[in-house]
């Protein structure tokens, strides 16, 4: 690891310094230090945000609860507002990493965290291709071990996932992250911050095609996430659903966030999310339409979220996630309608 400066912001707009390479943002730091010794990323300045005054509160007003990107998983997991009208959210924190891990990292550091790909999480140089680090290089996991890859957005350029557990509770309850740069403040919704290969191929700002593995966010350079915005619909139930090779700080294999508001016992509103399917939180909107007025039943729901799930692409190594991924929906829409 190189030597680099430190500098403690005192204020929002010290931040907007940050490029993203030769100075870069620092809260909770469990994931920006990881890449620094990697060789992921290797800035000469950080400029730490974690003594920022007002960005760790959670509130509640006018239906809506907002959630302030200092906020550690811990705090979120556990706040009486988030338990009580995001359940959801609370659980997608509480099942990230080990307790000691989240009490550092912060929700809006957590959702930009970078894929476990293990071609991309060696210590440099790498002895393989990796257009996330070496663009142009190629995808080593397209033809290799990728039983942890993606089925849904992938592209030769890269196959990997997003392993953020809260970013896909953010987007089944459509969440709208807040982003403060030199240009001001802008809102987007979550499940549209993060791009996969696909999406950020089509970037108009894209120069390179090999450049899209690398593109991951919609965020502008200089810009912070300072915050969460979650509307709030009366009634509605939530649940979270990882599925890991064990139980505890360990990444999914696949994950699944639900939103469901009932009414006489039927599913009026669905809002579904997949994690660890694709490098962002992957909606599933034909089968939210298709569940509307059905029970919160096995046998009702699976099909409706099969037939979305038809035209995911899984690698050589990943079909099982397809099933997976569908019964993890399933088994959270299930949790979801007996909390009604």
């Amino acid at each position: 690891m190189k030597r680099f400066d430190w500098v403690e912001a005192s204020r929002v707009e010290d931040a907007f310094a940050a490029d993203g390479s030769v100075v870069m943002p620092i809260a909770g730091g469990t994931e920006l230090l990881n890449w620094m010794r990697l060789g992921i990323a290797s800035p000469d300045r950080l400029i730490d945000l974690g003594r920022l005054p007002g960005l760790n509160g959670i509130s509640m007003s006018g239906g809506v609860l907002s959630i302030g990107a200092l906020a550690t998983l811990n705090e979120v997991g556990e706040h009486p507002l988030v338990t009580q009208h995001a359940q959801v959210l609370a659980q997608a924190c509480l099942k990230a990493a080990s307790a000691q891990i989240r009490n550092r990292a912060t929700l809006g550091g957590n959702v930009l965290q970078k894929t476990r790909c293990e071609y991309f999480r060696a210590e440099a140089p790498l002895p393989w291709n990796c257009n996330k680090r070496a663009p142009g290089s190629g995808c080593a996991a397209r033809e290799g071990l990728n039983e942890r890859h993606a089925i849904l957005g992938w592209t030769d350029a890269c196959v990997a996932v997003q392993p953020s557990d809260p970013v896909v509770a953010l987007a089944a309850l459509d969440a709208e992250v807040e982003l403060r740069g030199p240009d001001g403040t802008r809102r987007l919704a979550v499940v549209d911050l993060l791009l996969t290969p696909s999406e950020a191929a089509r970037a108009p700002t894209l120069t390179a095609p090999a450049d899209a593995a690398r593109m991951e966010t919609r965020m502008r350079p200089g810009e912070i996430i300072v915050g969460y915005h979650l509307p709030l619909t009366a009634g509605s139930k939530s649940a979270y659903v990882k599925v890991r090779e064990r139980a505890s700080y360990e990444y999914a294999l696949v994950s699944a966030a639900v939103a469901l508001t009932l009414e006489a016992g039927r599913i009026a509103r669905a809002r579904i999310a997949l994690g660890s399917v694709a490098l962002k939180p992957w909606r599933l909107p034909q089968a939210e339409q298709a569940l509307v007025g059905l029970a919160p039943t096995r046998d009702a729901v699976l099909p409706a979220i099969q037939a979305e799930l038809a035209s995911a692409r899984p690698l050589a190594h990943n079909r099982y996630k397809v099933a997976m991924a569908a019964n993890a929906a399933m088994r959270a829409i299930v949790e979801a309608g007996a909390a009604a």
